[in-house]
């Protein structure tokens, strides 16, 4: 409660806080128009930047500004050097197209760059091929909201992030279109950060990718169709509710991949049609709770590794595999939890099952130590298998199993 007290004081300070009020500058497209008008402007001013392209790049904004986009001016950088770099807090930009920065080995070439600075406010915003798209360093208090930020790219080697931070803190990374990056977001050494409302899409690698980065809550964001879905990383105290995560299908992609997380919640969030929905190598104490799990490939993998993690509440509904391990001694706790292919009863009539459910199937064990075992997946020779080990069980993890099993699902 006191992280989200925090937040809304911040979000206020943003909504109502107005600046002190400057001189209003019109400017028109010409040579180096931009960049003139930036410097000689003084402190509070507000530039208005008339419809038009403005050819320019190395933009620099290194006082307290708002810059104002009428009709969507272009801010072309012709595959030359970045645009926009802002160096001053209390910076607004907004109602930009921003396209076209270079490519380098040597620098993070970004559309729009808040370095050392605090109280940005980059917001509704056209980011367009950019290698970066809108890069935060040493910043903190900053809002990243209402912006599109989509680029073209096909490889990881050549491209840059949708969202880059890097040392922050107290960020704000809002309701943001992003797409066609090497990774959508990308946090790393950033701490009590909000991420809500976003959709990353399409991108070369992770929707989301954040690295020893503690006490981000991450909420009402869509990461769809992305080539390695989102990886968790080093990072304790994450919170992740009311996200969906949909069709992020290949080889190594996983919807969410936990690596060694400790005390973090994941509640209410939609995994549907992913290979591996959620899994956790080397984590701990991660409370999963009211999530729905529909049509993966395997709803959960949890290695033996993890312990102190309870999985309940749960709507597991045509996945192909609910939960595999590859070890035997099991430390975490499932109850609770509806399955779609628990077949037992309930003759006391308390919507709980009488008898305990196995979800960890005999054919997943076989996958997990043979992958090229998924050739025979669904065939008659494995039907009878899974019900011979249920009968008898002999490989599956006796310890891994759900004791109150829920007979109908939840309302979730």
């Amino acid at each position: 409660m006191k992280g989200l007290n925090r937040g809304l004081i911040l979000i206020m300070m943003f909504l109502f806080v107005q600046p002190t009020l400057g001189a209003t500058i019109k400017v028109s497209p010409a040579i180096n128009a931009l960049s003139k008008a930036l410097k000689a402007a003084n402190k509070n001013d507000t530039l208005l930047i008339q419809p038009g392209i403005y050819k320019e790049h190395d933009i620099l904004i290194d006082k307290k500004l708002t810059v104002i986009g009428v009709q969507w001016p272009i801010i072309d950088g012709e595959n030359k050097s970045q645009l926009i770099f802002i160096t001053a807090d209390s910076v607004t930009v907004q109602g930009l197209q921003v396209q076209n920065t270079g490519r380098s080995s040597m620098t993070d070439m970004a559309g729009i760059r808040v370095q050392n600075a605090n109280f940005a406010n980059v917001q509704g915003n056209k980011v367009l091929n950019t290698t970066y798209g809108i890069y935060l360093q040493n910043a903190a208090y900053c809002l990243i909201k209402g912006n599109l930020i989509h680029a073209n790219a096909v490889d990881e080697l050549n491209s840059g992030n949708g969202v880059h931070a890097w040392k922050c803190h107290d960020l704000f990374i809002d309701n943001n279109d992003i797409a066609g990056h090497r990774d959508g977001i990308y946090f790393e050494f950033v701490t009590q950060s909000h991420i809500r409302g976003n959709k990353s899409k399409r991108n070369v690698r992770y929707g989301l990718h954040f690295m020893f980065s503690h006490n981000d809550t991450y909420s009402k964001n869509e990461f769809s169709d992305n080539g390695s879905g989102v990886a968790v990383m080093y990072s304790k105290g994450v919170v992740m509710t009311d996200n969906i995560f949909r069709h992020n299908w290949g080889d190594a992609a996983y919807a969410i991949l936990l690596k060694e997380i400790a005390n973090s919640h994941i509640e209410h969030n939609l995994f549907v049609k992913n290979t591996v929905a959620l899994y956790m190598e080397s984590s701990t104490n991660i409370k999963v709770e009211k999530n729905r799990f529909i049509d993966n490939g395997w709803a959960i993998r949890v290695t033996a590794s993890c312990d102190k993690s309870t999985f309940q509440l749960n709507n597991f509904i045509g996945n192909s595999f609910d939960v595999t391990t590859n070890g035997t001694v099991m430390l975490n706790v499932f109850r609770q939890n509806y399955w779609d292919k628990y077949d037992g009863y309930d003759l006391d009539k308390n919507g709980i099952g009488d008898v305990p459910y196995y979800p960890v199937s005999l054919y997943s064990v076989i996958t997990e130590r043979i992958p090229t075992a998924m050739i025979l997946y669904r065939s008659f020779l494995t039907n009878i298998m899974d019900q011979v080990e249920k009968v008898m069980p002999s490989v599956t993890p006796d310890q891994l199993k759900d004791t109150e099993p829920r007979m109908k699902k939840w309302n979730l």
